[in-house]
């Protein structure tokens, strides 16, 4: 039988394994999720916002699907982006539906905000009432160490280190992981860490635990899983590819890691922050609905001209496998990895 690995992150939300799924908005994620917590690590739920739905209608009703469905610790993402639409509306009101529901302010421990300010959340008085009244934790993502900062001011109670490996929305800073995490700790070796992009396999989940991180969060691994909702050509594109079949492009809330496709290279990334923020100002709304078409398009299987949002990770995946089976051999390559590096001490 394995030994746990016991870490701040998996003590602070009471799970088994240092192991989250990554926010993914935005499509839904809610059977994905699922699979994650009851094999024993901490799925999320993403901020869907594909064309035609309503972000606080999804977000009910996913949590109303896991609370049904298992007694496990889960998450919720919200994209805090001024271009995100409903993103007021999810801050007002889904804290006061958590609120009045006993077993999602029990389980819905994990609120990640990312892709815009983390002042947000927080300075909703309806949340500050929600973590007054539970266990709910507020997390950001901090793709940069300025953005750690910001985190910290805003009375965050852990962060998101997402490199530049990972897949979907990045900073400008274009700074890896494995700098970014050394970066961070540093500066806030005691602020609770969980790492993001370009993580796959249990030597990185050892390594991460290694740069401070008290987890690790997959995006692309678990796409390439039998319970993601993603389309199964969108899942076959993973397997045979390297991280060089993915780049840096243009998107709604920033630069965007995409799989090269049609789509992609009709977004070329900014060259500078400045240039980012004079094409996010000249979006119409009407250029703002085709990109998020876009997202409806590879969700129904166009992998040509939808956005097909992965990460570098994609080099080392060679498989699309169960949920359950991708957590425990992560965690079994992982404990003989901590296991051989700790018979080095002599």
């Amino acid at each position: 039988m394995n030994k746990m690995i016991e870490t701040d992150i998996t003590k602070m939300f009471g799970i088994k394994y240092p192991i989250f799924s990554a926010p993914m908005g935005p499509f839904f994620t809610r059977d994905l999720a699922l699979a994650v917590c009851e094999a024993g690590g901490l799925g999320v739920l993403s901020n869907v916002n594909i064309v035609g739905t309503d972000p606080v209608k999804e977000h009910v009703a996913s949590m109303e699907y896991m609370i049904e469905h298992t007694d496990k610790p889960f998450g919720l993402n919200i994209l805090t982006s001024r271009n995100n639409p409903g993103v007021r509306e999810m801050v007002r009101k889904l804290p006061q539906i958590v609120m009045k529901n006993p077993k999602m302010r029990d389980q819905c421990k994990y609120w990640l905000t990312s892709a815009g300010s983390s002042k947000f959340l927080p300075g909703s008085k309806y949340f500050k009432e929600l973590r007054e009244n539970s266990e709910v934790k507020h997390f950001h993502v901090a793709p940069a160490v300025w953005l750690a900062q910001k985190c910290t001011d805003a009375g965050v109670d852990g962060i998101v280190v997402t490199g530049t490996e990972g897949g979907g929305h990045q900073s400008y800073e274009r700074v890896s992981t494995l700098v970014l995490l050394q970066q961070v700790n540093k500066f806030f070796p005691n602020l609770p860490k969980i790492a993001c992009g370009g993580f796959a396999t249990g030597e990185a989940l050892a390594a991460a635990l290694s740069l401070g991180a008290g987890a690790i969060a997959m995006g692309s691994r678990f796409i390439a899983s039998k319970q993601s909702e993603f389309h199964e050509k969108y899942k076959a594109l993973i397997p045979p590819g390297k991280p060089q079949d993915t780049g840096l492009f243009t998107g709604s809330f920033g630069p965007i890691r995409l799989y090269k496709n049609e789509y992609a290279l009709s977004h070329p990334a900014p060259s500078s922050k400045e240039e980012m923020i004079a094409y996010e100002q000249s979006i119409s709304p009407e250029q703002r609905v085709r990109d998020l078409g876009s997202y409806d398009r590879v969700y129904n299987g166009d992998i040509e001209t939808g956005a097909v949002l992965l990460g570098q990770s994609i080099g080392v995946i060679d498989s699309i496998d169960d949920v359950n089976d991708i957590i425990e051999r992560i965690m079994k390559e992982a404990e003989i990895i901590i296991r051989k590096n700790y018979s080095m001490l002599k």
